[in-house]
């Protein structure tokens, strides 16, 4: 008799052991699902089959190094999943009757036809490559080489451009200044763009629908749609249910409130808008 009610009890155990770990199992799911989105091989892979190619610079041959090569824009091309658009460009092989087709980010005011000169001895023009040391300071450049004969590394994105803030007496250091406002010595001998990347303004267009937010957010490592708590039952976030949609009570919470109910403004120092003031304190008189 007591062997019976051991196995009864051993398989109440079980049963409630697998539907917390069911439970527990569905909240991972549910906790992991924006650090899913940030790993490759996984359903929120983004689809590059049918990208056209990776933008990069020629190879740095004695050409380049020496003197200039010319190309012509053979067609201005919109790769899928990038903002910037792409210029196919066509050279004439130095050592082999042959065409090399390369694809270069394409500046701001590049047309089809358009002849792009690459090299030491290239003129400043918008859509040229050359060396940043051959670039006269305050000029405008892009798509610029963190090392020398790495294709292109920084401002890249569309609408981003860098500004060359001087360069050594020798021309081996070059200073620029990022589209984040850092300021970064790179060799004098790496490649830019001259100009703008194309594309720019392209976050200015109005969303209009949600459809149009859900492809946005779909391919990015976050949670989409949010919903505000407010809008909730009370069952399910601490902000919801009422007659309308207010908080009803103060949107701190202590820096030590439990898990569930750390929503809103957590230890926060002060609230509201930060006002300014008309005059200027700790200023002495005119006499």
């Amino acid at each position: 008799m007591f062997c019976i009610y051991l196995l009864i009890i051993l398989i109440i155990l079980i049963i409630i052991f697998l539907v917390i770990w069911e439970r527990s199992s569905d909240v991972r799911l549910l906790v992991n699902l924006g650090q899913r989105k940030g790993k490759k091989g996984s359903v929120y892979t983004t689809p590059k089959s049918k990208r056209i190619a990776p933008p990069r610079y020629r190879n740095l041959d004695f050409s380049e190094r020496q003197g200039y090569i010319r190309g012509v824009v053979r067609a201005v091309l919109h790769d899928p999943g990038r903002g910037c658009p792409l210029v196919k460009v066509d050279f004439r092989d130095p050592y082999k009757y042959k065409k090399q087709t390369e694809y270069f980010l394409a500046a701001e005011g590049t047309y089809s036809g358009q002849y792009i000169f690459c090299g030491t001895k290239a003129t400043v023009a918008t859509g040229n490559v050359l060396p940043v040391n051959r670039v006269s300071e305050g000029t405008t450049i892009c798509n610029i080489e963190s090392s020398v004969g790495d294709k292109g590394s920084y401002s890249r994105c569309s609408g981003t451009y860098a500004t060359i803030v001087g360069h050594s007496d020798d021309g081996t250091k070059t200073r620029i200044r990022l589209p984040s406002g850092a300021r970064k010595t790179i060799p004098g001998s790496c490649r830019a763009t001259v100009g703008i990347i194309a594309g720019g303004g392209r976050n200015e267009k109005p969303i209009m629908k949600a459809g149009v937010l859900f492809h946005k957010f779909k391919r990015q490592r976050k949670r989409f749609p949010k919903v505000a708590g407010v809008r909730m039952n009370p069952v399910d976030h601490p902000h919801g249910g009422g007659n309308h949609k207010h908080l009803g009570k103060p949107g701190t919470v202590s820096r030590y409130a439990s898990a569930g109910q750390k929503v809103g403004l957590i230890a926060a120092r002060r609230t509201g808008l930060i006002r300014g003031t008309k005059t200027i304190k700790n200023v002495p008189e005119k006499l």
